[in-house]
């Protein structure tokens, strides 16, 4: 299959990325020091493994030993094959948002129609172009894809190709057949042109499973050894006239030289009515049929009379068609069983897909009789067939961040369940449900049931910005599970509605716009009170437990590198009357943000950030308090750092979003060094001081408080966003106190509505001890000093990192990786704290030393205004902006 190297294990991926099948069965490569780029097929989301049918195939034969006549005939056939490269440019149905690359071959010279796989023209919107094998390219254009069979066909201009007579191949399906010698002609694992070479050793398999995404069925696949790899989605496969006998369409992923080929018996048919102008009516009765062999077809009660009948009117066929999956609510739904042996069709013997697809196609809109055997006895019924094409997606609505579109036939028969719901194809905005981003059937929104697209839209069109209403849904594999969500409604961020509808004369989707957002309600007062937290002799974690309110950030899109759309935590109150909420920034990350606030587990208000920490992991944001009506109260902040070993109350909130409270002690406060994702930079906490205590509640908390006995706050809890782990691609987080002495200058300005203006040293530090300090040049009196001004630790800060370049012309005066420093501004640095000062200086005079030598230097302190991202592009899918911080 590989229009992706990421999907076989066993072959080697392509330095791009091409696409391949969703898997059925992830396994681990056997070979894994075969995996390029790093990556081996047990990372791969994408690995496939087939259900293990296929009988042993003859080994490849090389390609270096091609006779003459092969040679000749391979120099005819690479004119006519193309590189594709291309994006399903958004997730729909079953394909998702991808760029990559394959392979087609030109079928019509004249018209400029090209063969590939179904899953690269995708089922949705597609942009791609193609490039020829003198290196001329042009755009290439959707013209169909199969509802249900691998192959589409795309549409190029042939007077965009001047240097090279264009030529094309002949489709000759009945030219395929066992011990056939081919040779696959295509762009195989990234590389621009591969002959492969192999042996056709069965006609009759059934089609590969590839998992929960797109598959074939109901077709008889080709199977052969030839090892391609990804990027060969839709190579032809050629025999030594040089004609087409099959589509390349996928492989095993387990180290066989396997690979799976379509037969051109449907696309061929496809092209002829292409060429004469004609829809290409598909017709289906809802169920999926596969091929059996006659023993296994005898235990399920095919009787010898109809066997011998078959044998003697098929003296070739060795199998006949069984029923595997009936779908619900379908035209041979209570007619037809799983398992039902298939004998006639309108009164004719039936073995093979391509007489049953001939007769369907040919009858939408009619009736068809069958005769089956159930049981070893015959049932004969009569279905209406229906039109294939009105039962796959062609048309999308987005709103909210979110997309959707009626479920199809392929997810349903995936799944065994009924044709009909409104399938979430793309999980995010406002619909960016918990779990699987994918699967999903809205049941109702705002209490109102949605069973189509059209309901849908009627009904999310009356819905106002920054709504919360109420949504049910199921997922495929758990219908009977009905999911209920609140969700907060967006047409701010993702204001416009529209929907998209393919059209297949221009091979692009046309876009509409729906209705306009409708205005947000005003926002009314509401009344509550705190619950009570009922704690054994922790009186003052009761009246604290007043000060804490829930705050949900959500993020539109991703900036400075966080990982995350979607963030929950707690804020502590410090300014009642104001609304002023302090809060970790691994909560809210930056500005271009939705914040709510749950006050009292009752009462929901929006907020906004006022201030960004750009050091400190914190955020502090504000919310309107005339909205609410309950006994909120002010945090009293602690004046005096707490000390370590010096007892304390710990109460925070654990995952469950329970307040949780302990008496523990204060086991070290020390300079934290949360480590930097090397994979993506992003915001983390530098240059202060963390704590840490002896309880482990404070690892399951990510935020909360430590308190005195009168109820006074000694110390946040925050959380602080760390690296992201190589072995399971999760985020780190670390959960550490922050010492409220620290908080108080930013505090008592934002109290006083001043807007904090912070500059700050383009420097990252770390501890150095005096043992260090004296090898690195440090003078035993500045030793002296620095026990005489902090006994409790004897230590001095080593400048480890340059954040930025300083400002111009101040190269000589700036810090170096390596200083030791001193003082700033005649002040001698023994704490963390004591940096502070480079907050409201524009140069400080410092002291250091640099390579065993002291050194003056009036050092420039930058703005961090200067640092925040405040504006972002998005253009073709990705999220510009000037480099952050990090």
């Amino acid at each position: 299959m590989a229009a992706n190297g990421e999907v076989r294990g066993k072959r080697k991926n392509s330095p791009i990325k091409v696409l391949d099948r969703p898997s059925k069965i992830y396994k681990q490569n056997p070979y894994p020091d075969e995996a390029e780029n790093g990556h081996s097929s047990q990372d791969d989301p994408y690995s496939m493994d087939i259900d293990g049918e296929d009988r042993i195939s003859p080994p490849p034969t090389t390609a270096t030993a091609d006779s003459a006549e092969w040679q000749a005939t391979i120099e005819k056939v690479v004119r006519n094959v193309v590189s594709i490269h291309f994006c399903q440019t958004c997730s729909f149905d079953t394909d998702s948002a991808i760029s990559s690359e394959a392979t087609g071959f030109v079928v019509d010279a004249e018209r400029g129609y090209i063969l590939t796989n179904r899953h690269v023209v995708g089922a949705g919107p597609f942009w791609g172009y193609c490039i020829f094998d003198n290196h001329e390219e042009c755009d290439v254009y959707p013209v169909y894809r199969d509802p249900v069979h691998d192959f589409g066909i795309l549409r190029f201009d042939p007077k965009a190709i001047k240097y090279m007579p264009l030529t094309e191949l002949k489709l000759r399906p009945d030219l395929a057949k066992v011990g056939v010698e081919i040779r696959v002609v295509g762009n195989d694992a990234g590389e621009k042109l591969s002959i492969l070479s192999g042996v056709i050793s069965r006609l009759d398999r059934n089609a590969p499973e590839y998992g929960e995404g797109y598959s074939d069925f109901n077709t008889n696949y080709i199977q052969a050894a030839a090892a391609a790899s990804g990027g060969s989605s839709g190579s032809p496969v050629v025999n030594l006239d040089g004609h087409a006998v099959a589509l390349q369409a996928g492989g095993r992923a387990d180290g066989a030289a396997t690979d799976y080929f379509l037969p051109l018996d449907r696309p061929l048919r496809a092209l002829e009515c292409i060429r004469k102008g004609e829809a290409i009516a598909r017709g289906t009765i809802q169920t999926q049929w596969v091929i059996k062999p006659f023993d296994e077809c005898r235990r399920l009660g095919l009787t010898s009379k109809w066997e011998a009948a078959i044998r003697k009117g098929f003296p070739t066929e060795t199998g006949m068609l069984v029923a595997e999956i009936v779908l619900p609510e379908g035209p041979a739904d209570k007619n037809l069983e799983e398992g039902d042996v298939l004998i006639k069709v309108n009164g004719d013997l039936l073995t093979q897909f391509v007489q049953l697809d001939s007769i369907l196609d040919s009858s939408v809109g009619q009736k068809v009789s069958l005769l089956v055997q159930r049981g070893g006895k015959d049932v004969e019924v009569e279905l209406s067939v229906g039109d294939l094409h009105a039962i796959t997606p062609d048309r999308f609505v987005t709103v909210a961040g979110g997309s959707f579109h009626n479920l199809s036939y392929q997810q349903a028969r995936l799944y065994a369940v009924p044709v009909k719901g409104v399938y979430v194809c793309e999980a995010a905005g406002s619909f960016k449900f918990e779990a699987t981003e994918s699967g999903w059937i809205i049941e109702s929104i705002d209490q109102r049931k949605t069973p189509d697209l059209d309901t849908f839209i009627k009904v999310i069109s009356t819905i106002p910005d920054r709504a919360r209403v109420v949504v049910t849904y199921k997922h495929l594999r758990d219908l009977h599970t009905i999911n209920t969500s609140i969700i907060h409604i967006d047409r701010h961020w993702s204001d416009k509605m529209r929907i998209a509808i393919r059209n297949d004369n221009t091979g692009v989707w046309d876009f509409t716009e729906l209705a306009p957002p409708l205005p947000a309600a005003p926002p009314a007062r509401c009344k509550a009170n705190f619950a009570r937290l009922d704690t054994v002799g922790h009186p003052a974690a009761a009246e604290v437990i007043q000060s804490f309110v829930r705050v949900s950030c959500t993020m539109p899109l991703k900036l400075d590198g966080f990982p995350r759309a979607r963030k929950i935590g707690f804020g502590l109150v410090i300014n009642a009357e104001k609304g002023l909420v302090i809060v970790s920034r691994a909560v809210v990350p930056f500005d271009l943000c939705d914040i709510s606030l749950t006050i009292a587990e009752s009462i929901i208000v929006e907020a906004k950030v006022m201030f960004l920490h750009p050091l400190a992991n914190y955020a502090i944001i504000q919310y309107d308090p005339s909205l609410v009506d309950a006994p909120v109260k002010s945090a009293k902040l602690a004046t005096e750092t707490i000390k370590q070993g010096a007892p304390t109350t710990f109460l925070g909130f654990n995952q469950n979003l329970r307040a949780v409270v302990t008496p523990t002690t204060v086991t070290d406060i020390t300079a934290v060094a949360i480590p930097s994702n090397a994979s993506a930079p992003r915001y983390r906490a530098i240059n202060l001081d963390a704590i840490t205590v002896d309880t482990g509640l404070s690892g399951q908390c990510g935020s909360g408080v430590l308190i005195r006995e009168d109820g006074t706050v000694e110390a946040l809890w925050l959380s602080y966003l760390g690296e992201r782990s190589p072995s399971n691609q999760k985020d780190v987080e670390y959960h550490l106190g922050l010492a409220t002495p620290t908080l108080l200058p930013i505090v008592n300005q934002i109290n006083s509505s001043i807007t904090p203006s912070l500059r700050i040293l383009n420097v990252e530090t770390n501890i150095v001890q005096m043992s260090q300090c004296r090898i690195m040049g440090v003078s035993e009196s500045w030793i002296a000093k620095v026990a005489e001004a902090n006994p409790s630790r004897h230590q001095l800060f080593m400048v480890r990192k340059i954040d930025c370049a300083p400002p111009t012309g101040y190269d000589d005066q700036s810090l170096h990786e390596g200083d030791i420093i001193l003082t700033l501004n005649n002040k001698l640095i023994t704490r963390v704290s004591e940096l502070d000062i480079m907050y409201d200086h524009e140069y400080l005079d410092a002291i250091i030393v640099r390579r065993g030598e002291e050194m003056s230097l009036r050092v420039p302190t930058i703005p961090t205004s200067d640092l925040d991202t405040s504006r972002a592009v998005i253009f073709c899918g990705a999220v510009l902006h000037a480099p952050h911080h990090a």
